[in-house]
């Protein structure tokens, strides 16, 4: 595999930063050289996040943010009027949304390119029937698994879990419910 990269929107507290070491836990779990961290600045709940990822078959010897993503994904809809969220998506890239649109009127609005792909899914009503919150970063995690076939999901999941029991012990209500959600939006992603 050449190098991936993939870029997170979101804003703070809405999990792009997990969601990407979440992906980079599962991806060097497979034997890939994998990178996955934020960008920081200053962070406060609601204001405008990013968080990257790198996956090879070979050592990667890039360390900054990444500029010209194959696959974008964006948390929160509403960043699509204030972030330039599809700077530098290549001409053959991927684009994941969490939003209610249609794929149609947002590859519109956004002006993709005829090779670019979109999809959607509602990350957050999901999120917020099986968790009670509006938190879309492991929905959109299981949409991008799917959209972009880079990890098995099976085994994306396995990770997942151990990684939200370490992190949450005592409480399998949370992380049964993640692994709910990343399930419903592996099967309820809509491509445009």
């Amino acid at each position: 595999m050449a190098l991936l990269e993939i870029r997170w929107h979101g804003r703070g507290g809405q999990g792009a930063k997990t969601a990407a070491l979440l992906f980079a836990d599962a991806a060097m779990e497979t034997g890939k050289h994998i990178q996955g961290f934020p960008e920081y600045g200053p962070e406060r709940m609601g204001a405008p996040v990013q968080a990257f990822n790198r996956l090879s078959d070979t050592p990667i010897f890039q360390h900054c943010g990444v500029k010209n993503p194959d696959i974008v994904v964006i948390l929160d809809s509403s960043l699509i009027a204030s972030v330039p969220v599809t700077d530098g998506l290549k001409e053959n890239g991927v684009l994941l949304i969490n939003t209610q649109d249609k794929p149609d009127i947002l590859r519109k609005k956004l002006n993709l390119g005829k090779n670019q792909k979109i999809y959607v899914v509602d990350a957050s009503k999901i999120s917020k029937e099986i968790l009670g919150r509006d938190i879309p970063n492991t929905p959109m995690l299981g949409a991008m698994i799917k959209v972009t076939r880079i990890l098995d999901f099976e085994e994306t999941v396995k990770s997942v879990r151990g990684k939200l029991e370490k992190k949450f012990p005592g409480r399998p209500q949370i992380v049964d419910g993640n692994v709910k959600a990343i399930e419903k939006a592996f099967e309820e992603v809509i491509e445009g």
